[in-house]
């Protein structure tokens, strides 16, 4: 037996017009990895590898060149033999700076040695019988935008809103978390927001003061990553408690993540597989930030359902109590059927519905 590893490209269309402070998602491309036995292709394990525009150290111009050089290394490889020690396969066949590829080929084996059944850890999740609460996703826009997205959020059931900021009138969304408060109490409805960096040092202790007159449950990344100093500052004296996304990528040495969390001591941090180098790197994340007592959860970072799988049944590995950022599935015209279902603010897989692959 060998093993073949090829990849098609998928475009995602967006339902609507997703804002963040970077920017407008209209559409999301992304690569779908396929792991098979050169003697059996119908068994396959699949992965996604999806650089996020904007955000991600890997998006680069010859992405698509990256990808067919990995490949081919991979498809030169020796791997007759199970069980393979598959941090050492990442690790020798992916470099660091390709965070997106290493998620892909990681989920992609761990698929195929499970029998490529889409099942990625044979948890509880996957066989149907342990949900995730999720947070529902506020995106950007027009005040009127956002508002209707908290009413659809509220009536399906989300007990946690995570609003998107910085990128409309301050003004307007703070009527807009006052307009929640105005009817639910923070023991009915946990707000979080996410700045996605945009408050400047000069600036940010007064919005944070703001903010916390809508007793939050946290802020997101409030400044730009890699002002070390001044979010240590952040983390120490905020109003409101601070959740570190983007400063954590980029950072693939062990030491190097611990020396981060124990400067800036944050109240959490946030966890994005596809982004952070795959699932091997969110555990030691998670080790480590369990020892500094810091909180965490884990975000998908607009994956497909291939992706979105993955994350959350990684996830469901862990006994995390906090409401996790799952709640992706739903954004797209020509997302890839799944039997993931968001049912009443949690992240549910309905052992009743099979994988559709066709549109691939």
């Amino acid at each position: 037996m060998g093993l073949k590893a090829n990849w098609v490209k998928h475009l995602l269309k967006f339902k609507f017009e997703a804002g963040t402070s970077r920017g407008v998602y209209t559409e999301k491309e992304t690569f779908i990895l396929r792991i098979s036995d050169t003697e059996n292709a119908s068994v396959f394990g699949l992965g996604e590898i999806a650089p996020l525009h904007g955000l991600s150290i890997d998006f680069v111009p010859d992405f698509e060149q990256v990808l067919n050089n990995v490949c081919d290394t991979f498809n030169s490889l020796d791997l007759e033999v199970f069980p393979w020690n598959l941090n050492i396969i990442l690790s020798q066949l992916i470099d660091d700076a390709f965070p997106s590829v290493k998620f892909g080929f990681e989920t992609a084996l761990l698929d195929f040695m499970n029998g490529g059944k889409r099942v990625i850890f044979d948890n509880d999740f996957v066989d149907g019988r342990k949900v995730i609460p999720i947070n529902g996703l506020i995106w950007m826009g027009s005040k009127e935008f956002m508002v209707n997205q908290v009413e659809e959020k509220l009536h399906a059931g989300f007990d946690t809103l995570k609003l998107k900021i910085g990128a409309i009138n301050f003004d307007d969304e703070l009527g807009i978390l006052a307009s929640i408060r105005d009817k639910f109490s923070p023991q009915q409805i946990s707000l979080r927001v996410d700045a996605n960096g945009a408050f400047t040092t000069s600036e940010v202790a007064q919005k944070l003061a703001s903010l916390s007159t809508y007793q939050l449950h946290s802020i997101e990344q409030p400044i730009k990553a890699h002002q070390i100093e001044a979010m240590a500052d952040l983390s120490g004296n905020s109003p409101i408690p601070i959740a570190l996304d983007e400063e954590l990528i980029g950072i693939s040495d062990y030491v190097q993540k611990m020396q981060l969390l124990k400067k800036i001591k944050p109240q959490y941090i946030i966890l994005k597989p596809t982004l952070l180098g795959g699932l091997q790197h969110c555990r030691e994340w998670i080790e480590i930030a369990t020892r500094l007592q810091i909180g965490w959860w884990i975000t998908s970072a607009l994956e497909s359902n291939i992706g979105l799988n993955a994350i959350a049944q990684f996830t469901a590995e862990y006994k995390n109590p906090l409401p996790q950022g799952l709640g992706t599935g739903a954004l797209y015209h020509n997302n890839i059927p799944s039997p993931l279902t968001v049912e009443n603010g949690s992240l549910r897989y309905d052992t009743k519905k099979t994988w559709d692959l066709g549109i691939l």
